[in-house]
This record gives C-alpha cells, structure tokens and sequence, in this order.
C-alpha cells in the first residue's frame, strides 16, 4: 500500500512563508499558500502579493481560491499561474465562514453544486495544473447519500482530489469527524480522497487514515507551535512508536527559527507584526506549565529583539 501523503493545509492568516518554511524544516512534504479571493486577486490588492510571497526551497506548493463566479475564478486562477509557480489549483468549498458563505462561495457551493460544477470544469478544461476540491461532508446536516453525489461530480467534471473535511458547515470547527461520510467517498471515487479535521495527534492523523482509507490526510490547526507533527505523523505510521514531545531547549530552537523567518519574511508594520510575532510564540507555549505568566510577558515585548531574550529567559 501507498505511503499516505501528509499535506499542510491552506488556512488564512496562519500559512505565510515563515510558517511553511518551519513545517517544511520539520516534515511537510507540501504546503499550501493561504487561502486566496479571487475578487481580490483580480483587483491586485497588495495584501495577495504578501500573500503569495515565496522562495525557492518554498516547494512544492499549491493554491487555494476562493469565489462562486465561474468566469472570475478562472481570470483569478489564471493570473495567479503567471505569478507564482503552483503544483496544483484548490476549489475552496468548505470554508463556513459567514462573510464568505453570504457571498455564495466556500461551503456556499455545497448548497448550489451546479455552480460549482461549473468552476471545476472550466477550471480544469483550461488550466495546465490540476485542479483539485476541498468539500465539507454537508451543510446544515449529514447527508452521505447527497455528498457522495457531489464528490462524483466534482470528479466527473476534473477533479484530480478531493480534499474533505469531516464535519457539515453548521459544525464549523467543532464536534466529531464524519469518518463514514469520507469513507464513502473514498470507496465512490477514483481520484486520490484526503481526509481532513481533528488531525491533532499522531493518532488522530492514524484514526483517519484507518476509518476512512484515504490516500492522504491534511494538517491544519494541529500544526499550529507544533510543526513536529509532520514527522511524527510519518515515524509513527512507519514504526508504531508513539512520539516524544521535544525538550524546552529544542522547541526554544525552532520558536527563535520561526520569529527569524517572519522578522525576515513578514512585510507589515512594526506593530503589526510583533502582533503577530506574540500569537505564534504563544502557540508553542501552549500546556507550558508557566503559560500563562509567559503569555502576559509577550504581551508586554516591543521588539522582535526583546522577544528573543524573552524566549531565551524561559525556564
């Protein structure tokens, strides 16, 4: 049986350079920008080239668009494949979020198939990358008959993955995973199906991969201070082994190699990105038994310097 292939997910606000870069230095094979509007892309506002800011050992990688126009996803699209060089093209339509959902697009497209029918067709008839899907198993409620109907059409019209989220868009990021609903999927189609959410833990990503069979998994929030789990995902599914949780001074080491790539990488104002310098220490600071004097502390730091120290300080 095939190695299953872990990925990291698209997720806003979170995968920029600095973050893949760190994921990629500790396991991910292949990474995913953050997702994109193609509104946005086509009126070029400067946040989407940050956004799409790469460098060379940034690869593989791919894209995620977000849209419900037909017509517009695909100017996006191909736009985007004259400014970055991407392995592959993702439909958004699972995000939940409700500025997006009032737009029609993301987890919207579940509730108008046709049209998303039409954007992986047109997509995938004129792109020269494949171009792949990430669904939710439903909308406001389960429906495996209904999904699986849906991840045959996205297939039928040139889907070369479906990538799918275990929960309906009511459940947002909460509540159990709908491993039936992906393994019926699974077993429906005959493009590669990822399964995706909970992915926490080596045996979460484990669980996945048994109750489901999919050929690959996603890792998103489960990657955030813990860009580890690559690895240990792989050696765990390899040897059986349960991972060690790394020492203070190891994960002292990556932390300070994180901040130094969004210090070097990060194009925003100084506040901003000490902001944003603060909530990714913080995250690897998470079950710390000090966490919460250390969180206040960062709060506190004004430069990317004194953070450093600070971070050199813990104990």
């Amino acid at each position: 049986m095939p190695r299953p292939k872990i990925y990291l997910a698209p997720m806003s606000g979170v995968t920029d350079l600095s973050f893949r870069l760190i994921s990629r230095r500790l396991g991910a094979a292949h990474c995913f920008f953050e997702m994109l509007d193609s509104n946005a892309l086509l009126y070029d506002r400067p946040k989407n080239r940050q956004m799409i800011k790469t460098i060379k050992k940034d690869a593989p990688i791919s894209a995620q668009l977000l849209g419900a126009d037909p017509f517009a996803m695909l100017d996006a699209a191909q736009k985007l494949t004259t400014l970055v060089d991407i392995s592959s093209l993702d439909i958004n339509s699972a995000c939940p979020a409700k500025k997006v959902i009032r737009k029609g697009a993301g987890a919207a497209l579940l509730k108008n198939p046709a049209i998303l029918n039409k954007i992986i067709k047109r997509l995938a008839s004129k792109l020269r990358i494949p171009v792949t899907v990430k669904l939710r198993i439903g909308f406001n409620k389960r429906d495996v008959r209904g999904f699986v109907k849906i991840a045959e059409a996205c297939q039928a019209n040139g889907a070369s993955i479906v990538f799918i989220h275990g929960r309906t868009t009511a459940q947002l990021y909460s509540g159990d995973i709908d491993y039936e609903s992906i393994k019926a999927a699974k077993d429906a189609l005959k493009i590669p199906v990822f399964g995706s959410g909970n992915i926490f833990n080596p045996f979460m990503a484990k669980k996945m991969l048994d109750e489901t069979g999919c050929d690959g998994i996603l890792v998103a929030r489960g990657a955030f201070g813990n860009p580890w789990i690559f690895k240990d995902i792989e050696r765990y599914l390899k040897t059986g082994r349960p991972p060690k949780a790394p020492s203070l001074s190891v994960k002292k080491k990556v932390i300070k190699t994180h901040l130094a790539y969004i210090e070097k990488y990060k194009d925003m104002p100084h506040a901003n990105k000490m902001g944003f310098m603060g909530k990714v220490a913080m995250w690897y600071f998470k079950g710390h038994y000090n966490a919460k004097r250390i969180r206040r502390r960062i709060c506190r730091v004004r430069s990317y310097k004194e953070l450093v120290k600070l971070i050199d300080r813990v104990r």
